[in-house]
C-alpha cells in the first residue's frame, strides 16, 4: 500500500494538474481559431472585407446606407458616392472572387 501524502502536497499536485490542464487547453486554442477562420463561405469573406474597408474610413459618412450624426441618411453625400475620394467597400458586390482568395492568401486559409 502506498502512503497517503500530506495534505498540502496533495493540494499542490492538484493545482499543478490543473495549471497543466489549462495550458494544454491555451496551447489548442490557435488550432481551433484556425480552423474556425478555414470555415468561413466566401459571403462571409466578402463580410469581413467590408468590416475592414470601413473600419479604416475615418468619416462619418463611408457608404450610402450610412446615416450622418444628425440622423439623415447619407446617401450621395457618402464617400463611396463621391467620385476620385476615399473608396470604401460597402456591398459584397464591390469584391470579387479575386479579392475573396487575396484576403484568403492573407489570412492562412
Amino acid at each position: 500500500m502506498l502512503p497517503r501524502l500530506p495534505y498540502k502536497l496533495t493540494k499542490a499536485v492538484a493545482l499543478m494538474r490543473g495549471v497543466a490542464l489549462a495550458i494544454g487547453l491555451l496551447l489548442l486554442l490557435p488550432a481551433w481559431a484556425a480552423e474556425a477562420r478555414s470555415n468561413l463561405t466566401d459571403d462571409q469573406v466578402r463580410d469581413r472585407l467590408i468590416q475592414e474597408s470601413l473600419s479604416g474610413y475615418s468619416g462619418p459618412c463611408p457608404c450610402p446606407y450610412n446615416t450622418m450624426r444628425n440622423g439623415a441618411s447619407c446617401g450621395k453625400r457618402s464617400a463611396y458616392s463621391k467620385p476620385g475620394g476615399a473608396s470604401p467597400l460597402c456591398y459584397k458586390t464591390d469584391i470579387n472572387d479575386e479579392m475573396v482568395r487575396a484576403w484568403r492568401r492573407r489570412n492562412g486559409q
